[in-house]
């Protein structure tokens, strides 16, 4: 190997200087690419000086090329730990995929204030490139979420070493509403929260249930049937060690009479959805599943309905409606009007409506 302090030869820095002074476009591109070669091959090697020095003849050397010697370049320098950051950052913002397009998915060297530029100014031949990083920061993944066609959006869904935000994901469950593949995407992601894997597998259970009655009409009874029991897999397939983390603190605070409506305020408060519906199902006395199928309701009305059961008050209603809107990302709710009916909602009422949730959790449908 080259040692630190050796340099590259005679010949080379003659041939260098020849091409940038009065060398043809081809005498360039030849130059390019031996100087490319000698910086990978010993770049474990080179001082920081010395990259800085390969870094203004790179910069120099790619003036008035073309393309396909520029994504030559770009394909070398990519997987490069090394590599020179000024030529890259140049490689990276060229609006030719063909040169930005390894630089953008490969390169450890380019930082997050040169993607994110990228990512907030570029097409989405570059978006995608970028969605296919190795890793991808919560800050990045909600550019390319917001900005990016449906391929780049799956392309971002899909990649394991991207960080979803709550309010990419909450935005990605809502579009799959209407998109089965996005669905899929999502509902496969091992850090997808509970709250919104639950979510997600009611909205779909109603889309294939919708298009499976469509194209059989005389087996939707059948059809419904099937959807539901599907539903009730997946759901028992969702729970994850830390949700039966939360159910059990929950379960132990409530068999050593520790558990009231201040606890579970608290745990509104701090966002943590699966120790709040276990809190509530057991303060309104109804199984923890029921809870959970009248939590995850687009609507307040269920919400309600469990506190009325269990006596709150409406400012721990308010708490726990608040939780729901910033987990889901929904739109926030005129809480004078719901205050008005809560406090207007009689107790005898809510254990009816409640004895009908319990009917439709435990009897399979029809």
């Amino acid at each position: 190997m080259r040692p630190k302090s050796e340099k590259p030869s005679g010949n080379l820095l003659e041939e260098l200087q020849t091409a940038l002074s009065h060398g043809t476009v081809a005498r360039r591109v030849e130059t390019l690419r031996r100087v490319t070669d000698l910086f990978v091959g010993n770049a474990v090697d080179y001082s920081d000086e010395h990259v800085r020095v390969f870094d203004d003849v790179f910069q120099c050397l790619i003036e008035q090329i073309e393309t396909s010697a520029r994504a030559m370049l770009a394909e070398r320098l990519a997987p490069v730990a090394a590599a020179p950051p000024k030529i890259i950052r140049t490689l990276a913002l060229d609006e030719v995929i063909e040169v930005a397009g390894p630089v953008l998915t490969k390169s450890e060297r380019l930082d997050e204030a040169t993607l994110l530029e990228i990512a907030r100014t570029r097409g989405q031949a570059h978006l995608k490139a970028i969605s296919l990083r190795r890793v991808l920061s919560e800050t990045l993944t909600d550019v390319l979420v917001a900005r990016g066609n449906e391929d780049v959006v799956q392309s971002t869904v899909g990649n394991p070493g991207a960080r979803l935000s709550e309010g990419s994901l909450a935005d990605l469950v809502s579009r799959a509403e209407r998109d089965d593949d996005l669905a899929t995407c999502i509902g496969v992601r091992p850090d997808l929260p509970r709250h919104h894997y639950l979510k997600l597998v009611a909205k779909a259970s109603l889309s294939v249930r919708k298009k499976l009655a469509d194209a059989h009409p005389e087996l939707a009874d059948e059809v419904s049937s099937v959807v539901q029991e599907a539903a009730q897999r997946v759901r028992a397939a969702a729970m994850t060690r830390q949700t039966e983390m939360a159910r059990a603190l929950v379960k132990s605070l409530h068999d050593d009479g520790r558990l009231n409506e201040v606890q579970v305020t608290t745990f509104a408060e701090q966002g943590k959805f699966d120790e709040t519906n276990a809190g509530l199902a057991a303060l309104a006395g109804v199984a923890v599943e029921t809870a959970e199928n009248m939590m995850i309701e687009s609507r307040t009305e269920g919400v309600m309905i469990l506190a009325k059961v269990a006596g709150m008050q409406w400012s721990s209603v308010r708490a726990i409606i608040a939780m729901r809107e910033k987990l889901s990302g929904g739109s926030q709710t005129d809480m004078l009007t719901l205050r008005d009916t809560y406090e207007a909602l009689r107790s005898s009422t809510a254990q009816q409506v409640l004895r009908f949730h319990r009917m439709q959790t435990t009897t399979p449908a029809a």
